[in-house]
Formats: structure tokens, sequence, C-alpha cells
């Protein structure tokens, strides 16, 4: 065999391995519709969350932490006189604080008092109890309540019949997409879905007046989901 033989045998083998592994990758790409699917449930809450605790001011450390504990231990009391197991309810914040006197020009802030604080976080199994036990905390000594988180205990059950709804929502919008492309349909490609949802409603309580009845509107909560897929176009239509 000639040398030009040979050159010309090894330039065209040097072609095929630069071509070939481009004209598999073309071969081997997806045509897709991507959408987004989304669905909505709601459902009514069915426990409750209290943030609830006494503030006590006194002129020494002692006197402000020797209060708080006193009046803590009537709220304690008073939980369980209510019938809540103590499992449901557990210190959340307990502190300890100077208090100073007002800024005034030229003069030096000095200690007047100091404020102690303790608080539960309380857990609620049984929501139609709320209005009762945020009254009975109130008439127990409870000066500082907080927020009001309302939950659906059955929320994975609930988002998981939302995620098919919202499958078939993708579904639903692809094969518009399809039909008005002229194309068909094929498998799902990848579906990935949106965000971490964490169904919860927040609200304030305001204890002004610590005897009146407390109105509890629990509405009603609205778990979504989204879902991103990429479906396939039938190859050959």
């Amino acid at each position: 065999m000639s040398a030009e033989n040979k050159r010309r045998i090894l330039l065209c083998a040097l072609s095929l391995v630069a071509v070939t592994p481009l004209a598999a990758h073309a071969q081997n790409e997806q045509a897709f519709i991507a959408v987004t699917g989304e669905a909505h449930v709601s459902a009514p809450p069915d426990l409750a969350q209290i943030e609830a605790g006494v503030t006590s001011e006194a002129k020494s450390a002692r006197e402000a932490s020797d209060a708080n504990n006193a009046a803590m231990r009537k709220v304690l009391l008073a939980l369980k006189d209510a019938g809540i197991d103590e499992k449901d309810y557990q210190t959340s914040r307990l502190s300890l604080q100077a208090q100073d006197s007002p800024p005034k020009p030229g003069a030096q802030r000095t200690i007047v008092g100091y404020r102690a604080s303790n608080r539960l976080t309380i857990r609620l199994r049984d929501i139609t109890k709320l209005a009762s036990v945020i009254d009975m905390l109130v008439a127990a000594g409870a000066n500082d309540i907080g927020g009001i988180d309302f939950m659906v205990s059955q929320a994975s059950k609930l988002l998981d019949e939302a995620r098919e709804q919202a499958i078939s929502d993708a579904r639903r919008k692809a094969e518009i997409y399809a039909k008005a492309a002229g194309v068909a349909l094929g498998v799902p490609l990848s579906i990935s879905e949106g965000g971490a949802p964490q169904p919860m409603f927040r609200a304030r309580l305001a204890t002004a007046a610590p005897m009146a009845p407390v109105p509890i509107a629990q509405g009603e909560e609205t778990l979504s989901i989204s879902v991103s897929v990429n479906w396939a176009i039938k190859q050959g239509q």
C-alpha cells in the first residue's frame, strides 16, 4: 500500500471519530413540552398551638424571679386541671432582664428594676377547647399570650391528593399544547415538585380584656402543590 493511500485511510478514520458522537447526540435528543401543574385542597384545621406565659416586674432580680415562678406555677396547675397532657406543653422561653431608667441628656443610665418572663408552647388536640383554654390561661394569670397556629393533622394525606391533582392539571395543559402544535403527547420525562409546602394559619391574639370571652375564628386551611413536568413528544407523528 502506498504512503498516499495510508494517509487517506487515516484521514477517513479521524473524520468518523469526530462526526459519530455528534450524530449520536443528535439522534438521542428528545423533544418535549414543559408545563407546571397546580392543585389546591382545603380542609378545616383540627390542631391548635398557643404561645402563653407570664411576665413579672420587680425592684430586684430575686423578687421578679420569685413572682414569676409563683405565677407560672398557677398557670401550669390550671393546664393540668383542664386535662391537658404534660407532653403537650413545654417551656419555649425563659428570661430575666434588667430595666434601665429612661434616658436623660447628660445623665448616666441606671438599673431601676428587673423583668422576668416565662413562656410556654401549648398544643391543643381538641380545637373546640381553644377559646375556653385561652380564657382559663388569662384567669390563671397569664399576661403574655402571643400567636395562635392552626394546623391540619392529616396534611400529608391531603397533600398527596393535591399531588395527584397537580399531575392531572399538568397533563391537561400539555395535551392542549400538543393538540395546538399538531403533535402527540408521550410519557413524562421528568417530574419535580416546587417548594416545600407547610400549610399553616397564624393569628395574633390581644388580651386587653382578660375576663371577656375570647372569640375564635378557625377558618379553613388551603394546601397548595405545584409540579413541573416535561412531557415527551411522540416521534414519527
